[in-house]
This record gives structure tokens, C-alpha cells and sequence, in this order.
């Protein structure tokens, strides 16, 4: 198991079709313990996320699930301390948490450009900012920060512009904590998705333009949550103990560059 005994932060944890909780099944039964956060966790959430790992993987997970608004370095903070107190260390966090918006430019509302860098930009700046000295202090550790192939071509059919910008800012600031931290020991690293298939394309887009997208993709099919969640599984593992700064396309051929 490539995560055993490790502690993982992973945010977005809600939606069992979710990147977020993907990753938490996965780096679970790595033998990963985790610490499961989401703006919409209750005692229901919790629960079905549990049970769903302890169904999948044969064994129950040894997990601590909070709810946490990653736009309030408040929440940020306590959740990172709440999950000292029960592990004693954190090794990794994955940034799974986001929203996306699809309008055309000049139809972003000042409100809707503010909430989208709020939770998508300001969101991992605040979550980063928590883990960091509990990485530092101990000598070492991983983020990963799942961002957008919108953030290297463009808004789309999916994301607008605001999203675009938001993920673009969240792949200069992970370079820029790379930079500064791989000589503490700190790794970080990006994940860009295309289009996945999870909660967050659920009425935005057509059938026909669904078809239209996957035409165009070499491996001709759209992302898994389970595909994100094996490259995050790579980024935070030994496997690749000198990759930091790295922006890990996942897209299957659609944006080659």
C-alpha cells in the first residue's frame, strides 16, 4: 500500500460521484487515514462516506469528517487542528473543493466573479495556508491542488471565464508554494481535469454537446473521478518524491500542449 499510515486532508468530500471522495476511497484503501472535509458535511454525509468506503474497500476507514468552508481561513484552521488532535500529523492534503459557473463574460455578475475566486482561489490559498507550517514543522510533506484544463486554454462549454480565472490563479499559487517550500521538504503539485464525469456537469450541458465533446477526445470517452484520483494518489505517494511544481494533465489527449 503506497500510503500506509499516512495522514491525508482532503477537501470536497461530499458527493459520492465527487473527485473528492474518490480520492478519499482510494487513498483509504492505500491504508491511508483521512480526514474528510466539505462545506455541506453533516452526520448524513458523514456517514454514507464511511459506509461507502467500508462497502468498497472491505474495511472501515479510519476517518474524521468535518464541515469546513474553505473561503474562512477560520474553518480552514480549525479543521487542520481538529485533525492534529486525532492523527497527531498531517502528510498531505488534496484540494479537491470548488464550484464551477459557465456564463459568458459579460453575463458575470460582480457577485458571481466574487464567489467563484472566494471558494476556488482564496479557498486553497486559505486551506495551504493552515497545512503549511504542520508540513514544515514536521520536515515534510504533499499538496495537491486539483485545478482545470479551463485554467490552460480557456473557459469553455463548462467553465466560464471567472472559473477559468480562479484555476489559473490556483496553478500560479501552487508553483509559487513549490518554489518556496521544496526546501522545507514541501512538495506541491496541480492536477488539471477536463471534463469529469461527476455532480458539478449535471445540467450544464447537453446531451448533444456531451457527445460533441467526447468526439473530440482521442481516448474518446470524458473523465472519471476515479482517473483525478489515481494522479492525486501519485503526487502525494513516494512515487514521485521529486516531482514538485509539476501540472499533471488529466484529459485523455484533449488538450495536448
Amino acid at each position: 500500500m503506497l500510503l500506509e499510515g499516512k495522514v491525508c486532508i482532503i477537501t470536497g468530500v461530499s458527493s459520492l460521484r465527487g473527485i473528492g471522495y474518490a480520492t478519499a476511497e482510494l487513498f483509504a484503501r492505500h491504508g491511508a487515514k483521512i480526514a474528510a472535509l466539505s462545506l455541506a458535511m453533516n452526520d448524513e454525509i458523514a456517514g454514507d462516506v464511511s459506509r461507502a468506503i467500508s462497502e468498497r474497500c472491505g474495511a472501515l476507514p479510519d476517518i474524521i469528517s468535518a464541515a469546513c468552508d474553505i473561503s474562512r481561513i477560520e474553518d480552514c484552521s480549525a479543521a487542520v487542528a481538529a485533525t492534529i488532535s486525532r492523527f497527531g500529523r498531517i502528510d498531505c492534503l488534496v484540494n479537491c473543493a470548488g464550484i464551477v459557473g459557465s456564463q459568458g463574460m459579460l453575463d458575470v455578475k460582480q457577485t458571481d466573479l466574487a464567489e467563484m475566486i472566494s471558494v476556488n482561489l482564496v479557498g486553497a490559498f486559505n486551506i495551504a495556508q493552515s497545512v503549511l507550517p504542520v508540513l514544515v514543522e514536521q520536515g515534510g510533506g504533499s499538496i495537491v491542488n486539483v485545478a482545470s484544463v479551463a485554467a490552460q486554454r480557456g473557459g469553455g462549454s463548462v467553465g466560464g471565464g471567472h472559473y477559468a480565472a480562479s484555476k489559473g490563479g490556483v496553478i500560479s499559487m501552487t508553483r509559487t508554494i513549490a518554489r518556496e517550500f521544496g526546501p522545507k521538504g514541501v512538495r506541491a503539485n496541480i492536477v488539471c481535469p477536463s471534463m469529469t464525469e461527476t455532480g458539478m456537469l449535471d445540467g450544464r450541458i447537453s446531451m448533444q454537446d456531451f457527445e460533441q465533446a467526447i468526439s473530440g477526445i482521442p481516448l474518446r470517452r470524458a473523465g472519471r473521478a476515479i482517473d483525478v484520483a489515481g494522479v492525486c494518489l501519485f503526487l502525494v505517494s513516494e512515487l514521485s518524491a521529486y516531482v514538485t511544481g509539476a501540472t499533471i494533465d488529466v484529459n485523455g489527449g484533449s488538450h495536448i500542449h
